[in-house]
């Protein structure tokens, strides 16, 4: 007797989205709405929802909130929600990091900075800004603020590759992050540094990095392109005893 085994209808659908963003759908085209994949496919929301989540799984496409579901460029940067840096992310892909727009200032902290910073209101920071690349292609709009004494006197003069690998080189090693993501868009000037139309999707990405003696020493606060940078994090249920 021959047992036939049906395919998940979810994995089905997957299939068939995935053929057709191979074939017939370009980066940032939109997919058609969970209502129209339901009567077309004439599947239910939840298979509709796990296929696309599989695809988004796969890299093949990204969300966005209000506003539905999208082509993923072949280059997006999917980053897990490890203490790592830019550089070091981009790195580890195959593609080659860099930096434009570079701004580097020797200020005094504003009061969210310095209460961030463990600094008192005033107290002298170095703020970088610049944006980051990948390929040269343009994938955020970087803000770090560092507390002065940190960096040696000249820091700045040159441009700056990894900030963390300069952390290193003088004995204050990154060790944990308190990090928040928001969705945002981008305004005209963001826009204009990010190669994006204006009000186009992006995350907002605020950290601040301590030594593992609970030194802070970097506030940063990231602006991401939606359409080239993606972020995953594993979970867990909690288990009861």
């Amino acid at each position: 007797m021959t047992t036939q085994i049906h395919e998940p209808k979810y994995e089905a659908l997957r299939a068939r989205l995935e053929a057709d963003i191979r074939t017939g759908l370009r980066p940032h085209d939109p997919l058609p709405s969970e209502r129209k994949l339901m009567a077309t496919y004439e599947v239910s929301r939840m298979t509709v929802r796990q296929a696309l989540r599989l695809l988004a799984d796969d890299g093949l496409v990204y969300r966005v909130q209000g506003s539905g579901t999208f082509v993923a460029d072949p280059t997006m940067i999917t980053k897990s929600l490890t203490l790592t840096s830019f550089t070091e992310d981009i790195t580890a892909r195959g593609m080659l990091p860099g930096s434009r727009s570079q701004e580097v200032e020797r200020i005094e902290a504003e009061a969210e900075v310095a209460q961030d910073l463990g600094l008192s209101p005033g107290a002298p920071v170095v703020h970088v800004q610049r944006v980051r690349t990948a390929d040269g292609s343009p994938m955020c709009i970087e803000d770090v603020w560092v507390p002065a004494d940190l960096l040696p006197p000249d820091f700045g003069t040159q441009s700056v590759a990894s900030l963390y690998a300069t952390f290193e080189s003088l004995g204050q090693v990154p060790d944990v992050a308190e990090q928040t993501i928001r969705a945002t868009v981008v305004d005209s000037a963001q826009a204009a540094l990010l190669d994006v139309a204006p009000h186009s999707p992006a995350f907002v990405v605020s950290r601040v990095t301590y030594t593992a003696d609970a030194r802070p020493i970097e506030r940063g606060r990231s602006v991401y392109r939606a359409d080239r940078y993606d972020f995953r994090v594993s979970v867990q249920r909690r288990r009861h005893p």
